[in-house]
């Protein structure tokens, strides 16, 4: 007898070996039907999965995140058979899944248009409602480098060879067409209904630039036609909030072909920067941080004994001077490492926070270069606190308390916490290991924190917190992080005298609260569709005269404005030109300004200004002292 165990703890027993498909179907008409895999155990398997011993079992469905990976993994399988039924020339090479949706390589003597495009999804429709049945084979290595090579596909043959020729590969057709696969796959075509093509890029072959280039095709898949629509929508509202997009209408900033992978700041842009750093740099001091610079430009000997020569050398740019080989800094630790040796430190002095504005470079490709959210030349809220392995986890309340009042000041209150523990490289004794996980979970529970482990994914030295906000799309950034390192320390020579007078190795913490300014100011560029709060607003009011009757009453308010907040002035556009009114306040509208005020000959007899808030809210006459206080509490509550 077979015994499978449910979900739910109850048994079914069977006389034999059974499929995961008649599990399904004796367990209701309806979970058959719905069934698109099953899974034993960690391993997600086909329906027709025989099963041979006593298993635990759970009917993988289109409601489950394993459901919608299968959903996704065929409609790639469906995509290459549209393209072969249509372009019977055309080469399939890989198709995977990716977060929310799937890609397929394809070989093909032209470009694929957008009509081609709309073709081959029409005909994926077509095969899908069909119902053909998908169905698995097994063959020897060689005998599949064969069937490929017969079949003119030379990419998949030469996918086949490059596995060790003892091992059979999986096949699975549907219809006319077979590929290779590990699988699983859905049952049939027609539990693919709900996908849509996006786009064709070019992709290298086998991802090295010294290939041939191919066509990749994405798509999108879901399991129910509102999740596809609601995600064609959010795609089209992420479009609107495109921060290069907007970074060109707002005069922010460009991306220059002189400079690839760096920005060009324009004034408007700057200020938008300035803010953003001067209220890190007043978190920094607000919070026990010491704020440090380091050089740009460090000896290749340091970048050897931390280790990332190594690792990272190809990331870096390199330049030479006296025979001496020097490497642009990717990252600031180092140099913190260095600040910190200078001197004798106490135990009195830890925990000892630097932080640094550091401007960072990496040798980026230039296919993975996006705007300003992925640069080759970034700066860092960076900051480093050396502490005691018994101070790690107060740290780390500290820190996360900081990180939740940073962002919600930014806007974004929605926050993942994920703890990622030891990979299996690593260095370090597995008692460290195992203080340093626990301070960072209590750190968490401490701060009531719900979290997830992420098994697995620690750095070789040590395990890590991400903080990942999610913006007002849902979509998830992981900005923030937290991660214990004893190592660098070690390689560096960093020690402290302890309270028993003996010299010891302080423990590292990496910790950024923004990361990269660019990608942040990215971030928010897109969280607020350029329409940023007040406070950060490059330009926040603009005073604008009706005739030229009004332009010295315009030139006072202006400066009472920028004199009303000595400490934090307030930034004001003056807008004098011989325009209409009405083309003037739709100017500075497109350009998403908080407030905007009008002065006609009413307005200058009573002293007074009228009022209109972004989203063309008119909010009337106001003298202008209550003007600004109107601005400073929207300014206070950063709103």
């Amino acid at each position: 007898m077979i015994h499978i165990t449910l979900p739910d703890g109850s048994q079914r027993e069977y006389p034999g070996p059974v499929t995961v498909a008649e599990v399904a179907a004796s367990i209701g008409a309806g979970l058959a039907k719905a069934a698109l895999a099953g899974k034993i155990g960690d391993k997600v398997v086909d329906t027709s999965y025989l099963i041979a011993q006593d298993s635990p079992l759970s009917i993988v469905t289109a409601k489950d995140t394993d459901g919608l990976e299968v959903i996704r993994h065929s409609t790639a399988h469906l995509l290459a058979y549209a393209v072969k039924e249509l372009f019977p020339e055309a080469q399939v090479t890989i198709g995977p899944v990716i977060e929310h949706g799937f890609f397929y390589d394809f070989a093909y003597k032209r470009p694929f248009t957008p009509e081609d495009l709309a073709a081959i999804e029409k005909r994926m429709a077509e095969l899908a409602a069909k119902d053909e049945p998908v169905v698995r084979r097994v063959l020897p290595r060689d005998e599949a480098v064969q069937y490929f090579k017969g079949l003119g596909e030379h990419y998949k043959a030469e996918i086949i060879a490059s596995i060790p020729s003892n091992e059979d590969v999986s096949l699975y057709r549907e219809g006319a067409f077979e590929d290779l696969c590990r699988g699983p796959h859905v049952p049939s075509t027609g539990k693919l209904k709900f996908f849509k093509l996006m786009k064709v890029a070019g992709a290298y072959w086998r991802g090295d630039h010294r290939n041939e280039m191919l066509q990749r095709i994405y798509g999108t898949a879901w399991a129910t036609k509102d999740e596809l629509q609601q995600y064609l929508t959010m795609l089209e509202e992420a479009e609107k909030r495109d921060h290069r997009k907007l970074g060109r209408e707002l005069d922010l900033f460009h991306i220059d072909e002189h400079s690839p992978g760096t920005v060009f700041w324009h004034p408007k842009g700057w200020t938008l920067w300035q803010e953003v750093e001067q209220y890190m740099r007043r978190v920094y001091r607000d919070n026990g941080y010491q704020e440090v610079k380091g050089p740009q430009i460090l000896d290749k000997g340091l970048w050897e004994k931390t280790g990332h020569w190594d690792k990272y050398r190809e990331n870096m740019f390199t330049t030479e001077s006296e025979k001496r080989d020097y490497a642009l800094k990717p990252m600031n630790c180092p140099g913190h490492i260095i600040i910190f040796n200078q001197g004798i430190k106490s135990y009195r002095d830890l925990p000892l926070r630097f932080g640094e504005f550091g401007q960072c470079h990496r040798n980026e490709p230039t296919g993975g270069l996006h705007g300003i959210m992925r640069v080759r030349a970034f700066t860092q809220d960076d900051g480093h606190i050396f502490c005691t392995e018994e101070q790690i986890q107060s740290e780390v309340v500290a820190f996360t308390t900081l990180l939740q009042k940073v962002y919600k000041d930014f806007g974004f209150t929605d926050i993942l916490y994920k703890l990622s523990t030891r990979p299996e490289q690593r260095i370090g004794s597995e008692e460290s290991w195992d203080r340093a996980e626990k301070a960072l979970a209590d750190g968490l529970h401490a701060s009531g924190c719900a979290f997830e482990y992420l098994p697995g994914e620690g750095a070789f030295y040590g395990p890590k917190i991400e903080y990942t906000l999610k913006d007002a799309l849902g979509r998830p950034w992981q900005c923030g992080t937290i991660q214990v390192d004893p190592n660098m320390p070690e390689r560096l020579g960093a020690e402290y005298v302890g309270e028993d007078g003996a010299r010891h190795r302080p423990i590292m913490l990496h910790r950024a609260i923004v990361g990269s300014l660019e990608r942040f100011i990215g971030i928010l560029i897109e969280q607020h569709a350029g329409a940023l709060p007040t406070w950060l607003a490059p330009v926040q009011v603009a005073v604008l005269n009706i005739t030229d009757a009004q332009s010295e009453y315009c030139r006072e308010i202006a400066q009472k404005l920028e004199k009303a907040l000595p400490q934090h002035p307030l930034r004001v556009a003056l807008d004098l030109r011989n325009e209409k009114i009405t083309y003037k306040i739709r100017e500075h509208s497109m350009q998403k300004l908080p407030f905007i005020l009008v002065a006609g000959d009413k307005e200058r007899a009573s002293g007074a200004v009228a009022v209109r808030a972004r989203g063309n809210k008119d909010l009337g006459v106001m003298p202008v002292d209550a003007f600004i206080e109107l601005i400073t509490q929207a300014i206070a509550s950063k709103t």
